[in-house]
């Protein structure tokens, strides 16, 4: 396997890593229902949106505020525009040839060989592929932070520097943060660098400071075919639990334990 992109900072170079398949619902019962995360099914079985999946529901049990959120990607609906990585680095202020979220794209062929490219963090988009044989299917892979429940990054930061706010969302306090790079290096999704301006971890917030001015995660709003969509996981009407109820759902590198708050939509076992 050849492994060339780091996904915290590209280096402004087209990385590209192969590998093979082988190898890898009485207002009363409506204010229950908005208060608990519980909802009807059709038979009318009352069941909740931890029951369909397990990661939302351990961190619905930490989770200390009314609002926990979480962010659904949908890989079916993405075209690999770039748009979501452009509004992310103009919105933030992400040092060149760093990235707090970034887009892969999966081309696998018939023999089962699996290439993945993300040039620049795909900010400018994708050009034509130049993958030689019969293209068996192709697809593309917004990245971003997992804001995971069990959070590496929280567990090794010396400092305290690295913590979950009451509504699950993962932040590095910059005044505390001494640079040490253990929670880059615990990150399992190469979703941390360290800025090379202030040398303290950077990542992505989820637009917590959009968020809490009522506005969604500047990578939501810009998004073209709604790929990305945010919410309150604890509200079963919001668009995000909705999903996590109807959809077939997904998470990366489940084995780690880590328990991320970013599900996937359509997610292929070949993603990584």
């Amino acid at each position: 396997m050849c492994l060339c992109k780091r996904r915290g900072s590209m280096y402004g170079l087209i990385r590209t890593r192969v590998f093979t398949r082988d190898n890898d619902m009485n207002a009363d019962r409506r204010k229950f229902i908005k208060q608990t995360g519980w909802t009807l099914l059709g038979s009318g079985i009352l069941v909740s949106v931890s029951s369909f999946f397990p990661a939302a529901g351990r961190a619905m049990q930490k989770g200390s505020a009314h609002e926990l959120y979480g962010f659904i990607v949908n890989t079916k609906r993405c075209i690999g525009c770039g748009k979501c990585v452009e509004a992310c680095k103009t919105e933030n202020h992400v040092p060149e040839e760093f990235f707090r979220t970034w887009v892969e794209r999966y081309i696998i062929t018939a023999d089962d060989t699996v290439y993945v490219d993300s040039p620049h963090g795909a900010v400018h988009g994708f050009k034509d592929t130049d993958v030689k044989g019969n293209i068996e299917k192709s697809f593309f892979v917004p990245k971003l932070c997992n804001h995971c429940t069990e959070a590496n990054c929280v567990q090794v930061c010396p400092v305290g520097a690295t913590y979950t706010t009451q509504e699950g969302v993962v932040l590095v306090d910059e005044k505390h943060c001494v640079g040490c790079g253990y929670c880059v290096q615990a990150c399992p999704y190469g979703a941390r660098y360290i800025h090379p301006e202030r040398r303290t971890a950077d990542k992505c917030t989820w637009c917590y400071h959009r968020v809490k001015k009522g506005l969604m995660p500047a990578c939501v709003v810009v998004c073209p075919v709604e790929a990305r969509l945010f919410g309150n996981l604890k509200d079963p009407e919001s668009r995000v639990a909705r999903i996590l109820r109807e959809e077939r759902i997904g998470v990366l590198k489940p084995e780690t334990g880590n328990s991320p708050k970013t599900f996937y939509v359509g997610l292929d076992k070949e993603v990584r």
